[in-house]
């Protein structure tokens, strides 16, 4: 047994040996930015072991390695407040380069002290003298790019406005490429990341006022992200990529996340980085359109316009030689891409109707309150819901928004401009109806229309600080819940089975005596039996494995 032990010491030696300096700083600092030590494996393509064991190394590291030695001792040394007010400030910044959002030096230095007032005040601490003298000068900000290895952020002058330049010229140059590649409005394809609030109420519900004196994380904060794409024919939905903050919250535990309705994945800070759309791109995406074309009867390519956002990255472009892939010029998201021109803001606007619809019939059916009703939801309720209202998002609709990218699809008599958006419009009024059937709520198309804008707004310093103590509370009931999913394991049993296909009979029974429409009664049955004859099939196999371990028991040899 010893020498088994010499062995694994000498391999584990080896692997620590074979990473260089470079990467375990990486793994250093991300570690110090809440990552887990799951998530940094899949960030940096190592396996968990390995990345726990450079940890254990990390006090010899902090003195080998210059960099995050200077780092790490700067921590100790610093004002706690100051060295928190970067951790958020690096959180802002990154989640205003995945919403495009160009950033000056006056605007990160003004968030700057914006955040650092705000941690003060919230925890009522007294200035100490470096946080008095901090006035996030230019040299501040030059070694906070280096502590957080910010090296490659464009800081402009001022914010960059649309440019409607190229946004004018651009759908002939694309009108050359399509043309050049024979693709047809089957094969052109368009995704775009956006975030979900996905438990937010309007200001005007008491839920939202209670939150102000609620303890602990604002749930109405908690916010996803969401890759939504189609083609420019509308008959081809992608699965949405759903990326979230936990990677096994509670609501999920012991679920197959293969087998849900998105495609599942995590990281701390709810983003689509470039390694995650790089797997997305080639495990989904890629597939995904082969099938189609397959089912089509079209050649196997497509064509696919992303803009410039930070994680869709340019590599891409070389994996697979008959997806062509072509980037929106900058600064011109607004104006031409598709998802932006009204389907992300139909698809929000059906979720919300569909968690207001489920609230107020938890209301009148069961007597729930809203705010118990907002407590009890969850992930998982909300991952029913993103689908479904996907689903909602009618081909008309996927269609109509490519009018300003690619106007050659289209006859001169259909408006340039028409996107199908006053549908939102029709939604949001059934949201207010729906909103004012439940007791002391009084909310207006306006309250309606600033919940669905407040989507794309930036965070702020509230935000950042709740989104902050929610990552490292998430972290670790993931890494719980990761731990115990193997003691209670679903299961469709026999006996399970059997019981809910008796309750389905008696369901089908009672339509039938009951029902004076026997037509309706008779179509429902049929349909009710169809849907559920995969559970039928799963029966017949189960049955016939228990049968035939029953029968191979009597050969077993005597001992």
């Amino acid at each position: 047994m010893p020498p088994k032990q010499d062995s694994n010491n000498k391999v584990k030696k080896r692997v620590r040996k074979s990473i260089t300096m470079e990467v375990k700083s990486k793994i250093l600092k991300l570690k110090d930015r809440g990552y887990s030590t799951s998530s940094i494996g899949r960030e940096l393509n190592l396996s968990r072991t390995t990345v726990q064991t450079i940890l254990k190394d990390k006090e010899k590291l902090l003195t080998a390695l210059p960099s995050v030695s200077s780092n790490s001792t700067i921590i100790r040394k610093r004002n706690a407040l100051i060295y928190e007010m970067e951790k958020l400030l690096y959180n802002w910044i990154q989640d205003q380069t995945q919403r495009r959002v160009p950033l000056s030096l006056d605007i990160i230095q003004n968030k700057a002290l914006s955040i650092i007032n705000t941690l003060q005040n919230k925890r009522g601490e007294n200035n100490s003298d470096e946080t008095k003298c901090f006035s996030a000068s230019r040299g501040w900000f030059m070694r906070f790019k280096t502590r957080y290895s910010l090296h490659n952020i464009r800081v402009q002058g001022e914010a960059a406005s649309a440019d409607h330049v190229a946004a004018q010229s651009f759908p002939g140059i694309l009108k050359e490429i399509i043309e050049s590649g024979d693709y047809s409005p089957k094969q052109i394809f368009n995704v775009d990341e956006t975030g979900l609030f996905w438990k937010k109420m309007p200001s005007r519900t008491f839920i939202s006022q209670e939150e102000k004196s609620m303890p602990g994380f604002k749930a109405a904060k908690d916010r996803l992200t969401l890759l939504l794409g189609s083609n420019v024919e509308g008959d081809l939905k992608l699965k949405p990529l759903l990326v979230y903050r936990s990677e096994n919250p509670r609501a999920l535990k012991n679920y197959v996340k293969s087998t849900l309705p998105v495609i599942w994945k995590a990281n701390p800070k709810a983003w689509v980085t470039s390694i995650l759309f790089e797997e997305w791109f080639t495990k989904h995406f890629i597939p995904e359109v082969k099938q189609y074309c397959s089912n089509n009867n079209l050649a196997y390519k497509a064509l696919l316009i992303l803009d410039n956002a930070p994680g869709h990255p340019v590599r891409i472009a070389d994996i697979d030689p008959q997806i062509k892939v072509v980037f929106l010029p900058p600064n011109t998201t607004s104006l031409l891409q598709p998802m932006d021109q009204g389907v992300i803001a139909s698809f929000k606007a059906y979720y919300l109707r569909r968690t207001f619809s489920q609230a107020v019939k938890a209301n009148e059916n069961d007597g729930m309150e809203l705010r118990d009703f907002w407590k009890s939801y969850n992930i998982l309720q909300c991952v029913k819901n993103i689908a479904t209202s996907w689903d909602e998002v009618t081909p008309n609709n996927l269609k109509g928004v490519w009018k300003k990218l690619c106007p050659f699809f289209f006859e001169p008599s259909e408006s340039s401009t028409s996107t199908d958006q006053p549908n939102v419009d029709e939604i949001t009024t059934d949201i207010v109806h729906l909103a004012n059937r439940l007791p002391d709520i009084a909310v207006t198309t306006d309250d309606i229309d600033d919940l669905l804008s407040s989507h794309s707004q930036e965070l702020t310093d509230e935000d950042l600080i709740e989104l902050e103590a929610q990552v490292q509370k998430e972290a670790l009931e993931s890494q719980e819940i990761a731990s115990s999913i193997s003691d209670s394991e679903k299961e469709l049993t026999l006996k399970k089975l059997s019981v809910a296909f008796a309750n389905l009979k008696n369901a089908m029974k009672i339509f039938e005596e009951n029902d004076p429409n026997f037509e309706r009664s008779f179509n429902v049955n049929n349909k009710i039996c169809a849907a559920y004859h995969c559970y039928q099939d799963l029966y017949d196999s189960k049955k016939k494995e228990a049968k035939q371990s029953r029968i191979d028991s009597f050969f077993k040899p005597k001992v």
